[in-house]
């Protein structure tokens, strides 16, 4: 096995593979370590909801993931803290869904990953790592003795208890709720299912799909697989012991009696598995107090947890994901500008912020109490109007963020708006070789200005009947670096600027022979 690589990245969950896969699209081949000796089994995601879908659809995963062959669609609604947001009348709405569960997400993005030649080290724990100056030398152990890598990089993208996070001494502040959840999957009578992803209690009534207030606590009730049922509930105030023993469905189903008063007739789910049976132990919102440390980097829940309340956690960690894995290669390849890493942190610690408040925000609109009662009915007049749902999906989506690029173009720093051509394709299909991408949709002359860019630049030139711009560079991570709906000298130089920033210095031998 090698002993000096340029990257490793500690965990192969979704944004670990998502990291892998840009590097090796770069020409970057990072090693992944896994403590697991093969792919999780477990169910901790149901769907992939907001921008993320379109982030994974830049590099052709999206119709991969979803088996549909289809581009991703916007969402017709959502739930916010257990109440319908309609996005009907929502202009360019940016939410768009995938149902799919975690271990598949996982076993196609391994397949992905291994086919551009990326290394996953199934079994092999990071039990240590040491910082100098010029790199990380990373202690491993595996069933077949321990070792010792040198990299010049480090990611963690080994979930919330992260070792690489602890063994970089990055500091993890934020708050633990009171809060206990369960969720499992489960059978129940036949009689009691109430059409696709609802049920209706005895003495209760009609429970729809998702987040369901009562006094007592919450009770989320899902059927993503028609008679396979997931039940959930929260519950607040307490918290129990850290030896308490592991949840079992006679622990859910007495939650769910204290919850809604009434008694649920639930039993171990039928059919083989594997099956989600688990409990949340008080209610974790930290965030890393910096993504960066020296050369080590945390993506997904190594930087960020918070409440699964609304489905974030994948949607922010693949979004973390690839706007850190182009940055790194260009980085490792010595074609970076000055200050691109730093980036990483500058642009993805606000998003988690924004994430976590929308997720407290969420907790509290479920939390018990005549107050919280009239708040939600305000709350959900709000949601009803065009304006506030479409905030909402704003906030949901990920798509509110704007990255400072140095630009005051309306469109630099958002995600590039989802067109199509006038010959067909799609923008997304544009942006698959992951590289920069320069999109002329006027017939304007900027040949001089970016000769010394083209070796690490993309050019396409196109229509639109729809342009949102004239024209685009964007990103790798499909955000929009600069635009300009004209070819007046100023443009010129804001293009210039953006190129240096975001692609890299000039190239000399170009720029001696221009």
């Amino acid at each position: 096995m090698k002993d000096q690589v340029d990257v490793v990245i500690c965990g192969a969950g979704p944004n670990g593979l998502l990291v892998a896969g840009e590097l090796a699209l770069a020409g970057v081949r990072p090693v992944v370590l896994e403590q697991l000796p093969e792919p999780s089994p477990e169910l901790k995601a149901n769907g992939i909801v907001g921008q993320a879908n379109r982030v994974l659809d830049l590099r052709g995963l999206y119709r991969t993931l979803s088996g549909s062959g289809e581009a991703p669609q916007p969402m017709g609604g959502y739930i916010f803290a257990g109440m319908q947001v309609p996005f009907a009348d929502v202009v360019e709405n940016p939410m768009y869904g995938m149902v799919i569960q975690q271990p598949k997400v996982v076993r196609q993005l391994v397949d992905w990953v291994q086919g551009l030649g990326v290394e996953i080290r199934w079994g092999h724990e990071l039990v240590d790592l040491q910082q100098q100056s010029d790199g990380i030398t990373v202690d491993v152990a595996a069933s077949t003795g321990s070792y010792r890598l040198s990299t010049t990089y480090l990611v963690g993208a080994d979930g919330g208890r992260s070792p690489v996070r602890k063994k970089a001494d990055i500091e993890f502040p934020g708050l633990t709720s009171e809060v206990i959840a369960r969720v499992a999957h489960i059978s129940l009578p036949e009689e009691l299912r109430s059409g696709y992803g609802a049920l209706n209690i005895p003495g209760v009534g009609h429970i729809p799909f998702g987040h369901n207030r009562f006094d007592g606590g919450v009770l989320i009730y899902a059927e993503f697989q028609q008679g396979r049922s997931m039940l959930g509930t929260i519950e607040y105030g307490s918290i129990l012991p850290d030896d308490a023993p592991d949840l079992t469905i006679d622990e859910l189903r007495e939650s769910v009696r204290r919850v809604v008063g009434a008694d649920l007739p639930i039993a171990p789910p039928d059919g083989p598995g594997p099956h989600a049976l688990r409990r949340i132990n008080g209610q974790n919102t930290r965030q890393a107090a910096q993504y960066r440390a020296g050369n080590v980097f945390l993506v997904g829940d190594a930087a960020h947890v918070h409440s699964a309340m609304g489905g974030p956690g994948l949607n922010l960690g693949l979004q973390d994901a690839m706007n850190l894995g182009w940055k790194l290669a260009a980085t490792v390849q010595g074609r970076a500008p000055d200050g691109l890493l730093d980036s990483y942190h500058s642009e993805r610690w606000p998003a988690g912020q924004r994430v976590m408040m929308q997720a407290m925000a969420q907790a509290a609109l479920m939390a018990a109490g005549p107050e919280v009662t009239a708040l939600r009915t305000l709350f959900g007049e709000l949601l009803a109007t065009p304006d506030g749902s479409a905030h909402i999906a704003g906030v949901l989506a990920g798509s509110d963020v704007r990255y400072d690029v140095d630009d005051e173009h309306r469109l630099s720093g958002f995600f590039v708006p989802d067109f199509v051509l006038d010959d067909g394709r799609r923008i997304a299909e544009l942006l698959q070789s992951g590289r920069p991408l320069l999109l002329d949709l006027s017939g304007g002359d900027y040949a001089d200005v970016i000769e010394g860019w083209r070796d690490r630049l993309e050019v396409a030139v196109a229509t639109a009947e729809d342009r949102p711009a004239a024209f685009l560079l964007i990103r790798p991570d499909g955000y929009v670096a600069w635009a300009a709906d004209d070819v007046a000298e100023s443009d010129r130089d804001r293009l210039r600027g953006a190129l240096q920033r975001w692609v890299g210095p000039e190239s000399e031998l170009d720029a001696l022979s221009a």
